[in-house]
């Protein structure tokens, strides 16, 4: 189905509704940058693959987060659904086209690429910390901020995602969340749901 996707306030392309199943693929690293993604719902991960075939989590993308924008003609990286999620895609060749015409979207895709720099910049910050507790502290307060409505989170991703984002084991991901958990600075009444009680707790642990 054809709808409106907002690339940013007040420019809006319409493009074509897709969903993707759990795991499934939506582009392959070194595949031809034809369209660009919004996340309508669930969760994307964005991956490269190293050299001897490990998994590299380079960024997760939750409802309103844009995907897939290029500066080169092909994609850099690899995207794949994290759980059952929408995707609303729009022609690159169409917002090069209105790109070319005009100047405030221009401006607009030249910011939302800068933003995509940003957090690449913030990944590797992240990855910079020594301990695995400062590194799995500073995601969940990266996730929490980026769910400002509600205290609690909501993992749309696996223990193993996590660790493939931080660098890290599942095993040392789960010992630092059950650390967590010893020192009230979080509750998990399932796995993949995390409580937030104490945010000056995880700042602390972040700051380690």
């Amino acid at each position: 189905a054809q709808e409106m996707i907002t690339l940013a306030p007040g420019i809006e392309f319409r493009g074509a509704r897709m969903r993707f199943e759990r795991n499934e693929e939506i582009f392959g690293e070194d595949e031809g940058a034809e369209y660009v993604y919004r996340v309508a719902s669930g969760a994307v991960r964005t991956m490269r693959f190293t050299a001897d075939g490990r998994r590299q989590i380079l960024g997760f993308h939750l409802p309103g987060d844009i995907v897939g924008l290029e500066l080169g003609q092909v994609h850099t990286l690899s995207a794949e659904a994290v759980a059952s999620s929408e995707l609303v895609m729009v022609r690159r060749s169409v917002l090069d086209k209105a790109a070319a015409e005009s100047t405030t979207i221009a401006r607009a895709l030249l910011t939302l690429t800068a933003k995509t720099l940003d957090q690449a910049r913030e990944h590797a910050m992240v990855l910079g910390r020594k301990g695995a507790s400062e590194r799995v502290a500073t995601f969940l307060l990266g996730l929490a901020d980026r769910m400002p409505s509600n205290p609690d989170v909501d993992l749309p991703m696996s223990r193993a995602d996590i660790g493939d984002y931080l660098g890290l084991t599942i095993e040392t991901v789960s010992r630092s969340f059950s650390d967590m958990e010893r020192q009230r600075a979080i509750a998990l009444p399932s796995s993949r749901h995390v409580v937030m009680r104490s945010r000056m707790a995880l700042v602390q642990l972040q700051a380690a």
